[in-house]
């Protein structure tokens, strides 16, 4: 007969393999904060910009079933209980989405369209240092604006 010890072991491993003991740790940890956090004390009011950053946060863990993360971030931040809407969001960060990019959280979106930009720019200035043409050698400042043109005589 197996020992209360090996039996321990057996639903350790188990509730691990299945990724419960994680979820129930999360929770756990939850309500412990949620316990400790005392609800009437006055929280300093936030930002517009710490709002939107905190509701991309919001809806990037709920998407990744970050549930227990999400309610002790709500309740660390001061955030309503209520996430804003994903239109609102969209609006006041002036995002255009197509179809795709509605199907997971802005925050993917973002940096994704940094990203692509960054690398847009980087090649950019990589390959724009020096530009040659009839006229002569364009050379371009490191914001990317064209400086004055180096001009070699001639004509077209």
């Amino acid at each position: 007969m197996a020992s209360s010890h090996d039996l321990k072991e057996v639903l350790k491993e188990t509730l691990e393999s299945r990724g419960a003991l994680g979820e129930i740790k999360a929770r756990i940890r939850a309500q412990v904060f949620s316990a400790l956090d005392d609800q009437s004390e006055m929280k300093p009011p936030i930002s517009n910009e710490n709002v939107l950053i905190y509701e991309l946060i919001r809806e990037f863990l709920e998407f990744n079933n970050c549930k227990y993360t999400s309610s002790v971030l709500v309740s660390e931040t001061g955030l309503p209980k209520v996430p804003l809407d994903r239109d609102f969001l969209r609006n006041e960060l002036n995002v255009v989405e197509d179809a795709p990019s509605r199907s997971v959280p802005l925050l993917y979106s973002l940096v994704s369209n940094f990203k692509a930009v960054n690398t847009e720019w980087a090649n950019r200035k990589r390959n724009l240092q020096t530009s040659e043409s009839i006229m002569g050698t364009q050379r371009y400042k490191e914001n990317g604006e064209p400086e004055a043109m180096i001009v070699k005589g001639g004509k077209l």
